[in-house]
C-alpha cells in the first residue's frame, strides 16, 4: 500500500520493514494484518499532532536500540565475556522486559514533554483511537494481539538464559529466542507506525490533545 502522499502531507514517515528475518519461525502471519484506510487528502495536522506522531517513532527507535543492545549482551554471553545471570539483569533493566514499549505504558513514563500528560496507559489510548475513529478497531485489535506475542517472546529470551545457566554447553536456545524476538519486534514496530502514526497525529493520545 503506497501512502507516500499521506506521509508527505503529514510530514512524518514511518520506518519501513526491510523484510530481513533471522528466525525460521514466524510470530504471526503478516498477510492477515488489517490495514487502515488512507486519510482524506483534506485532513490538516497541527504542529502538536505531528509531534505526537513523530514521538511514537522516537519511542520505537529507542526500542530498536535496546534490541541491538540485547543482541550485543547475548553475543558477550556466547563469547564468554558475560555470564547469563548478568545478561538477565541487563534484560530486566530494559523497557522491553518491563512491557513499557507498549504505546501508552511507555508514554506514561517518557512522553511528558510531547503530551504534557501523565498516567496514560495502553488500555486508554487504543480505546480513545477507536472511539474517535471506529474504522481503526481491526488494526487496534491486531496490535493488542501482537503486543502479547512480543511479551511472550521477551519472556522466552529470559527462559533461554535460565536454561543456559543450567546447561551452559549450548547457546542454541539463546540464539533462537533472540532471533525470534528480533524478527517479531522489528516487524511489529514498523506495522504499528504505518497504521497509527497518522491517527495519533490526527486524534492524539487523548481527546483534545492535538486540536
Amino acid at each position: 500500500m503506497d501512502r507516500s502522499a499521506e506521509y508527505e502531507r503529514l510530514g512524518v514517515t514511518p520506518t519501513p520493514d526491510d523484510g530481513t528475518r533471522l528466525s525460521a519461525d514466524a510470530a504471526w502471519d503478516e498477510s492477515t494484518r488489517p490495514r487502515r484506510a488512507e486519510s482524506d487528502p483534506g485532513v490538516e495536522y497541527t504542529r502538536r499532532g505531528r509531534l505526537v506522531g513523530r514521538h511514537l517513532i522516537d519511542v520505537h527507535d529507542m526500542l530498536r536500540r535496546e534490541l541491538d543492545e540485547l543482541r550485543g549482551v547475548l553475543a558477550e554471553v556466547r563469547d564468554g565475556t558475560r555470564s547469563a545471570g548478568d545478561a538477565r539483569l541487563a534484560l530486566n533493566d530494559m523497557a522491553l522486559r518491563q512491557n513499557d514499549w507498549a504505546v501508552g505504558a511507555f508514554c506514561a513514563r517518557y512522553c511528558a514533554i510531547v503530551t504534557a500528560h501523565h498516567g496514560l496507559e495502553d488500555d486508554a489510548i487504543f480505546p480513545h483511537l477507536v472511539r474517535s475513529d471506529a474504522s481503526l478497531q481491526p488494526v487496534v485489535g491486531r496490535l493488542r494481539e501482537e503486543h502479547l506475542a512480543i511479551h511472550d517472546a521477551v519472556q522466552a529470551v529470559d527462559r533461554a538464559l535460565v536454561d543456559h545457566i543450567n546447561s551452559p554447553e549450548s547457546y542454541d536456545g539463546i540464539q533462537a529466542a533472540i532471533d525470534f524476538l528480533a524478527d517479531a519486534l522489528r516487524s511489529h514496530l514498523s506495522y504499528e507506525e504505518h497504521e497509527i502514526v497518522e491517527p495519533l497525529a490526527r486524534l492524539g493520545f487523548y481527546p483534545g490533545q492535538v486540536s
